[in-house]
């Protein structure tokens, strides 16, 4: 994905729905970009929402773009997105975008990338608060040992992800 597609967060919130192999996804869009991807539970969809395609482009557009990234054949992304964050988060979300499908970086290395080498565990902190799932891909985000770390969608997603993308690297 292209960096410049990171934009700032305007406009009026509009709530999409899908169901993906990873549980329901609700995406939320300005007028000018999508502003999150979070995973939700049955519980959290309003009734009545299964799957709908809201008529905003960007929700369609994500949902089309998730679709084919489920089906192993979306390796980058094209959709505006506009999280909300600090400096240094868009610093680092910004750096989990350059970070190549099916490929994974340490802590360290986003930090050295977000412009402060000594701040891992802020990057951490940054990746926790990543409100678009996938699409800045902090699923691809490792510990210095190779070990899977934290994920906010939890660690079987974590790894449903990375073995999705290993599978369809080459593709």
């Amino acid at each position: 994905m292209n960096t410049s597609m990171i934009q700032e967060n305007k406009g009026n919130k509009i709530y999409g729905y899908m169901t993906s192999p990873i549980g329901i996804l609700k995406i939320t869009a300005s007028d000018t970009a999508v502003t999150a991807v979070e995973r939700i539970s049955a519980e959290e969809r309003p009734a009545g929402m299964e799957d709908k395609t809201v008529e905003n482009r960007f929700i369609r557009q994500c949902r089309e773009e998730l679709q084919e990234y489920f089906a192993g054949r979306q390796r980058s992304f094209d959709v505006p997105l506009a999280p909300s964050g600090t400096p240094f988060q868009q610093r680092v979300w910004n750096a989990l975008c350059q970070i190549p499908y099916g490929q994974t970086r340490t802590y360290g290395e986003i930090a050295k990338m977000a412009g402060n080498p000594k701040a891992s565990r802020a990057v951490g902190m940054a990746n926790h608060r990543n409100p678009i799932l996938i699409f800045i891909p902090c699923h691809r985000i490792i510990g210095a040992d190779g070990s899977l770390t934290g994920y906010a969608a939890g660690l079987e997603t974590k790894k449903y992800l990375l073995q999705l993308e290993k599978e369809n690297r080459h593709g």
